[in-house]
């Protein structure tokens, strides 16, 4: 597979796309053209302020587009992944009732009926087929929304890309439905190659039957196109011929499909003009936008969003993924877009992309990227700063423009790490997060003051922190002084924050004498090694901290006197906290069981089916098991006596492929995983099965002797 030399780039066009696209037609999804016309008219642009909505929210088709593509990174990246397989990734990567889908029962939600199959062990493709489901519930849209991912790890490869919608699109759908999604996922890897619109249909065309529906309806679009100059008029066509009364269900693929193709036609893949269209004609108007915007990344790049309104810069690069993997969940369009790249380098059996800036997690390193830095509004100065990515002298960095900072006011630009207080406000889809980084990480970030600034500048690290009643509260680290011209290095390790969630990380500036005026250049923003945490129930009354674990039990309990009370109903449950960062550590809690036949603490989880655990089981026995899907392996076990409701201090050492297990400091289990797929970092977890755990605080610290830069990850530069 040849990959284009501007690969990353257009992959960073198309989320960037599928993000607008998305986030566009969100706050009025589902409504009709003509209600749109007459409550909105044209949408020409973001219109969520005008009915008091957040702009970035929680929503399926960017949650479900961004994590279902990591089925290739679970299960091997290789172009025969199976429907299986990428199955498997659901029941690893949806919490019930609260993560990616539409929860919206049994035969009425596609998704919802297809991941219950899976659960009661249907295996894809049999769970989403119609010899299953039924005709209605296998062709709803579904399938298609979820595409943009297969078309971005295969460019210029519309065979394959057609060939993994296939295989994914079958986890949760059947016939039309899936013909739909193969063919704009060809669409999307075809316009890594070319921009001719009709190509790219011809393309589509090519890896569906010739008889489907989809192949009918496309040939009446591109009918009616020709024979009509007015866009409005093929829409009405359309809403006469395949209206959403044609076909039972809530959100039927067809009506939706050919209000992609209408778009596409009619703007001859302008950006702006295609926005317009295909949400102005309504309907599930948010997967058609981002359907239809992630295209038009792939196909014009960057320099298709620009030339018509600021869409890049309300967004930020901002966005919100709600799975299992809660160090996910707040996330940006840049690296979103390195992963992604990486799994179609790897596929292409090409080397991955080297880590920007010795692996900052903020580099800036993409045109125009800000990975969601935005100005903390100053009250009396709301104008105080801007914030744009540009070439400062030593390469691309986020450009901090200040004026009139005076000695004694603080100018701040912060980015989100974990869930925002309007969470919420935002409906039908919950947030399930874990922060990005915690206490006892050492943060570090490179500072250059432009050599026109009028005064010299001082720097520091900033976080916002929940608190009491959930507000944010600002903690500074500390400050370098920056002459014209000078730059400096900020570092600070994060304290002790009672167990409280940092939600935004940045940097603040003040003066230091005269009002100054010029510009920061933020080179990069990153943080090393294990935390340091106890988690526990802060002292100031709040609900972030809880919220900041994912919560896949039955009950996560608010009204016990321990901290965290869990509960699960059938088969096992997990509360996960900790991101995928985390790699050499130890953890730390003493759990009572009140019922159940399995019950402790798991690290490295990487997902609801997916970590080690140290497991108090029945018989007397105690457990080091490796759960993998469906598969669990108990790699080391022992006799120790245990009794309901007293409680047991578990803990767990993770260094390699080593683990070590500890049982209120009496019995040690000692293991290596030899395996081909042992799991290398992710965070930590309480598992429960059919009962209840408790425990009033988990701790979480570094291991002695391991160094704060882990050799299997790049150190922060110090200059």
């Amino acid at each position: 597979m040849s990959i284009p030399a501007d690969y990353l780039e257009r992959v960073y066009a198309g989320v960037l796309g599928k993000l607008i696209g998305v986030y566009l037609g969100r706050p009025f999804e589902g409504w009709t053209y003509q209600r749109i016309m007459n409550e909105l008219g044209p949408i020409e642009y973001y219109v969520h302020d005008r009915l008091n909505a957040p702009l970035v929210v929680t929503d399926d088709d960017v949650s479900g587009t961004f994590t279902f593509v990591r089925a290739l990174a679970e299960h091997g990246v290789k172009a025969d992944l199976s429907a299986e397989e990428i199955g498997k990734t659901w029941l690893n990567s949806i919490v019930e009732q609260r993560s990616i889908l539409w929860w919206g029962g049994n035969g009425n939600s596609t998704e919802h009926t297809a991941w219950l199959n899976l659960k009661r062990g249907v295996p894809a493709p049999h769970s989403g087929s119609m010899a299953t489901n039924g005709q209605a519930v296998a062709e709803q849209i579904g399938a298609q929304i979820f595409i943009d991912g297969w078309a971005l790890v295969a460019p210029g490869q519309p065979k394959l890309a057609a060939q993994f919608a296939e295989a994914a699109g079958s986890v949760s759908h059947d016939g039309e439905s899936v013909h739909a999604a193969k063919l704009l996922a060809a669409m999307e890897a075809e316009a890594f190659l070319s921009t001719d619109i009709d190509h790219l249909i011809d393309v589509g065309l090519s890896v569906i039957p010739g008889n489907s529906l989809i192949a009918r309806l496309v040939a009446d679009v591109r009918a009616w196109h020709a024979e009509l100059p007015d866009w409005r008029d093929a829409r009405q066509r359309i809403e006469d011929q395949y209206g959403y009364d044609k076909f039972p269900g809530n959100c039927h693929v067809v009506p939706n499909h050919a209000l992609i193709i209408l778009s596409l036609l009619y703007s001859r893949a302008d950006f702006h003009q295609a926005m317009m269209i295909v949400n102005t004609a309504g309907w599930d108007t948010d997967c058609n936008s981002g359907n239809v915007g992630c295209l038009i990344g792939i196909m014009h790049g960057l320099k298709g969003l620009e030339g018509g309104p600021d869409w890049r810069g309300p967004l930020a690069d901002r966005t919100l993924i709600s799975a299992s993997d809660g160090g996910y969940a707040v996330n940006d369009a840049a690296r979103i877009a390195y992963d992604i790249a990486n799994l179609g380098l790897q596929l292409a059996g090409s080397a991955p992309l080297a880590p920007p800036k010795a692996g900052a997690q903020f580099h800036f390193s993409l045109p125009g990227s800000v990975q969601g830095f935005m100005a903390d509004r100053d009250a009396i100065q709301p104008d105080l700063m801007s914030i744009e990515q540009g070439k400062s002298p030593g390469g691309p960095a986020l450009a901090l423009r200040f004026k009139g900072l005076a000695r004694g006011r603080l100018a701040a630009a912060l980015t989100p790490t974990f869930s925002p207080p309007n969470v919420v406000d935002m409906r039908t889809y919950d947030l399930q997060a874990s922060p990005r980084v915690y206490s006892g990480q050492t943060v570090k970030a490179r500072v250059v003051a432009d050599a026109a600034n009028t005064s010299a500048v001082s720097a520091g690290l900033r976080i916002k922190v929940y608190g009491l009643d959930d507000r944010l509260f600002d903690f500074d680290g500390p400050f370098v002084d920056l002459a014209p011209g000078a730059d400096g290095i900020l570092s600070w390790t994060l304290p002790d924050l009672d167990g409280q969630p940092i939600q935004q990380i940045g940097v603040a500036l003040t003066s230091r004498g005269a009002r100054a005026d010029g510009t920061v250049w933020l080179d990069y923003l990153g943080w090393d090694g294990a935390p340091k945490l106890n988690l526990r129930r802060p002292k100031q009354p709040s609900a972030f901290w809880r919220q900041s674990w994912v919560n896949n039990v039955s009950f996560f309990s608010k009204n016990f006197a321990a901290a965290f009370r869990i509960s699960q109903d059938r088969g096992s449950g997990i509360i996960v906290h900790g991101t995928r960062e985390w790699m050499d550590y130890q953890v730390s809690s003493a759990v009572a069981v009140h019922l159940g036949s399995s019950a402790g603490l798991a690290a490295r989880v990487q997902g609801l089916r997916r970590y080690y655990a140290l497991l108090l089981e029945a018989g007397d026995r105690v457990r080091l098991v490796k759960v993998r899907d469906d598969a669990r392996t108990i790699l080391a076990e022992g006799s120790f006596h245990w009794s309901l409701e007293k409680p047991v201090t578990l803990a767990l050492q993770l260094r390699g492929r080593e683990i070590v297990g500890m049982v209120d400091e009496r019995l040690t289990l000692r293991a290596t995983d030899e395996s081909d797929t042992p799991f290398e970092n992710g965070g930590i977890g309480l598992v429960i099965t059919e009962g209840a755990l408790s425990t009033d605080q988990v701790e979480v610290a570094p291991l002695a002797g391991v160094p704060v830069h882990s050799p299997r990850r790049p150190a922060l530069a110090n200059a």
